[in-house]
């Protein structure tokens, strides 16, 4: 497989995430690297690095992502409908989780306020 640069900084910091235990695999040098990568998403409980792998599956190709959430055994929790969304963010070099309000009903109305007073809009 090749990489891209993309793929390469999630790889790196895939690797500068995991436990001590998983990092001898992740190499880009493995052949087998988004195999060996399927059972440390299922185990792992950071968030962030179980996005940083799902991401690195997107950008792998859309079968691959198919193969990680066919995969991925379902929870309870995963089956419903999720109140708050995440985004991985890089900032400086470093790689955020970052929660975004999940779009849901919004007032018709809003008030508006200039110098301490209300305004009709």
């Amino acid at each position: 497989m090749n990489f891209n640069k993309q793929m390469i900084d999630l790889v790196r910091e895939i690797r500068r995430r995991a436990p001590s235990t998983d990092k001898p695999g992740i190499k880009l040098a493995n052949p087998d690297l988004l195999v060996d990568l399927m059972p440390m998403y299922e185990s792992c409980s950071d968030t962030v690095t179980k996005a940083l792998i799902k991401e690195l599956f997107a950008v792998a190709g859309e079968d691959w992502l198919d193969r990680l959430t066919r995969d991925a055994p379902k929870s309870p929790e995963t089956e419903r409908a999720p109140d708050k969304v995440y985004v991985t963010k890089v900032y400086r070099g470093q790689t955020q989780l970052v929660e975004v309000p999940a779009k849901g009903p919004q007032s018709p109305s809003t008030q508006r306020i200039y110098r301490g007073q209300i305004v009709q809009s």
